[in-house]
């Protein structure tokens, strides 16, 4: 392990090597493994390396046993004896920048509130570590990254060394290793002694920064959002962007933004209160306005009404009119829709209405002797499911 080239030199970007096989794996993708190799296959938290084998692109990389497989989109045909690799440079930078700078947050989680990292995923826009605590205050979270950003400012080295496991007893590790026989550790001295086979860079000012973006609960403990280096250029571009559209759409400079969004929310929050008790008192006035005109049936066809306005027409007209039964219908975007109600005096079970006008729209629908509901296809007017109802 410690011979291959990515470990060799973390900063290499392009190489030559032998083909020692190519192979197709039982899904049909097509690998070869190579005498080294400066691809990093997917492990420890960090995904693969990209790239091209004499200009063939390498889409996947992975360690099966003791082989590393290099996954072409392309034919074997076109590879023979020596090639020549080129990573995708960007790709492989911003892994080892995510990855260092988790080490350095991890370690100063550890360092300032003995909180320790249970799990890491580096994934393609933010980095999530899992950390065994109930909670973290924004205060914790304000500590830990600037603690992360001094380590990063000082420049530090991020060292790399193999040793066994009998040479375990010289180093202050942050967690014990998991694995046996030649062990790798990542050091930056005087903060953080780790195992690890991940690639970082070889100072801690190469992460650039750490910015934290959130936290959730995850089974027990707190995962805290981060970004790092470039990503958080990137964070900023995006929060900047949307942060302008804003505060152009509420024509106020960018600072003011929330404080005009909160204004405006809170209007909105009133305005649907009133709009709210405004559409209540409507389907109140509509409920009195058909009853006059009734003998024991109250009818009326609508459009555009929800479900639940005709069930609170329904039930407003029978509650006072104990005499009554209500039958509405209403088409809605391309759908029939239709509730019965009955008044306490009424014996005749609702159910039996909806038995009779479910099958003519297919539709589907339930409720009780007292009210039934339902709604299907506009297979007939509206009016001519009205009649139907009535003719139940």
């Amino acid at each position: 392990m410690k011979d291959l080239l990515y470990y060799q030199d973390v900063m290499l970007r392009e190489f030559d090597a032998h083909i020692v096989s190519k192979e197709t794996d039982e899904a049909g993708r097509h690998f070869v493994v190579l005498s080294n190799t400066a691809f990093y296959p997917t492990g420890g938290g960090q995904p693969h390396d990209t790239g091209t084998l004499n200009g063939i692109e390498v889409i996947d990389v992975e360690k099966i046993d003791e082989e590393i497989r290099h996954y072409i989109q392309g034919s074997l045909s076109e590879l023979d004896d020596v090639v020549h690799g080129e990573l995708n440079w960007s790709r492989r930078f911003d892994h080892m920048q995510q990855h260092a700078g988790q080490h350095i947050l991890t370690a100063a989680f550890v360092e300032l509130f003995d909180a320790q990292t249970v799990s890491f995923h580096l994934g393609s826009e933010q980095v999530t570590i899992d950390i065994a605590v109930d909670a973290l205050t924004e205060q914790q979270l304000a500590a830990a990254e600037a603690r992360a950003n001094e380590i990063i400012l000082e420049n530090r080295s991020i060292e790399t060394t193999w040793i066994t496991e009998n040479e375990l007893g010289n180093y202050h590790l942050r967690k014990e290793v998991a694995v046996t026989g030649d062990i790798r550790l990542v050091i930056i001295p005087n903060y953080d002694y780790n195992g690890c086979g991940g690639t970082h860079p070889t100072t801690t000012g190469q992460v650039s920064a750490i910015k934290i973006l959130g936290t959730e609960k995850m089974k027990g403990n707190v995962r805290v959002s981060f970004v790092c280096g470039q990503r958080v250029l990137n964070e900023l571009a995006m929060r900047k962007k949307v942060l302008a559209d804003v505060a152009r759409q509420l024509s106020v400079p960018e600072v003011e933004a929330a404080t005009a969004l909160s204004k405006v929310l809170s209007v909105q929050k009133n305005t649907e209160k009133a709009l709210a008790a405004a559409k209540e008192e409507l389907l109140t006035y509509e409920a009195k306005a058909l009853v006059p005109n009734s003998e024991g049936v109250v009818t009326a066809t609508f459009q555009q009404r929800t479900m639940q306005e005709l069930q609170k027409i329904a039930r407003m007209i029978v509650s006072e009119q104990l005499d009554i039964t209500a039958l509405l219908v209403s088409e809605s975007e391309g759908k029939l829709q239709f509730v019965a109600a009955r008044g306490k005096n009424v014996s005749k079970s609702m159910k039996v209405i909806a038995e009779k006008a479910l099958p003519l729209i297919n539709g589907k629908g339930g409720g009780s002797d007292q009210m039934v509901q339902g709604g299907g296809e506009c297979t007939i007017s509206k009016e001519e499911l009205l009649e139907a109802m009535q003719n139940a």
